[in-house]
C-alpha cells in the first residue's frame, strides 16, 4: 500500500494559526469560532458530549474532499466481504437494496476542521452485513477498502454501534459520485477519513491494519472529542 506523506501534530498546529490551512488533503480549512458556532458548540449530544468537538467549525454543506473515485457504475459494481468470516460474500448493489434499510441523521466531523450537523443518510446497518457473513470470534477489526490503495479500519466493537452504516443515499438523494457512490462507509463518531468512500471491499482481520492516512501519521483511533488528529 502506498503511504501518505508524514503529517505531525506539530505541523498541523503551526499551520492552524491562519485562516486557511493545507495539510495534504483537498478542501482543507480551519476557521475561528464565531457567535453562531459558539452557540452550536454549547449544544450537547445525548451522551453529554458537545455536538461540535474541539477545534471544529460548523458548515452548511458537505465539502468535496477529493480522492480516487470509483467507477460509480452500479450494474458493474460489487462489494466483496471476506477475511475472518464463515460466509464470504460478493454483493451487487441490488443485493444490498434487498436488505433491511435504515435512515440515519447524524453529525459528521472532518479532521480538517469542519463539522456538518444533522446530515441525512440512508443505508444498511453494518451489523446486518456482519450477521450475514458470520464473523469469526477471532476477528478484532474491520478494514474498509476503496480504489487507489485507500483503506481505513475500525475495531469490531465500534462497527457494532447503531450509527455505523453502509450508506447509499445522502440528503434524501442517491449518493453523489464525489461523496462515494455507489456506497460508502459511515462511522459518525470518528473523523471522517474513517468513513471510506467508493467502498469495494470489507475485510475482517485479527490484528489491526493502519490505513492510508493512518500510515502517514493521522490518528488510528480518530476520536474528534479527544482531538485525535495525529499520532
Amino acid at each position: 500500500m502506498k503511504k501518505n506523506p508524514k503529517i505531525t501534530r506539530r505541523k498541523f498546529m503551526a499551520a492552524a494559526g491562519g485562516t486557511i490551512v493545507s495539510i495534504g488533503l483537498p478542501g482543507v480549512f480551519v476557521k475561528a469560532m464565531d457567535s453562531e458556532n459558539r452557540a452550536l458548540a454549547a449544544q450537547l449530544r445525548a451522551d453529554g458530549r458537545s455536538r461540535i468537538p474541539p477545534g471544529q467549525h460548523a458548515v452548511k454543506a458537505m465539502p468535496n474532499m477529493g480522492g480516487v473515485k470509483g467507477p460509480g457504475n452500479v450494474p458493474d459494481w460489487r462489494l466483496s466481504i471476506d477475511g475472518e468470516v464463515q460466509n464470504p460474500l460478493s454483493l451487487r448493489f441490488q443485493d444490498l437494496m434487498n436488505l433491511k434499510l435504515m435512515d440515519l441523521i447524524c453529525d459528521v466531523h472532518c479532521v480538517t476542521g469542519w463539522t456538518l450537523l444533522d446530515s441525512r443518510w440512508r443505508g444498511i446497518h453494518l451489523q446486518t452485513i456482519m450477521d450475514l457473513v458470520k464473523v469469526k470470534k477471532n476477528a478484532g477489526f474491520i478494514v474498509f477498502e476503496a480504489p487507489g490503495d485507500y483503506s481505513s479500519s475500525i475495531p469490531l466493537s465500534a462497527a457494532r454501534k447503531d450509527n455505523v452504516i453502509l450508506a447509499h443515499s445522502f440528503s434524501d438523494q442517491n449518493l453523489p459520485l464525489e461523496h462515494g457512490a455507489p456506497l460508502r462507509g459511515l462511522v459518525p463518531d470518528r473523523y471522517f477519513y474513517k468513513s471510506v468512500k467508493w467502498l469495494e471491499r470489507i475485510r475482517f482481520v485479527v490484528e489491526d491494519e493502519p490505513g492510508y492516512y493512518e500510515s502517514g501519521g493521522y490518528s488510528n483511533s480518530a476520536d474528534p472529542w479527544k482531538e485525535e488528529r495525529f499520532d
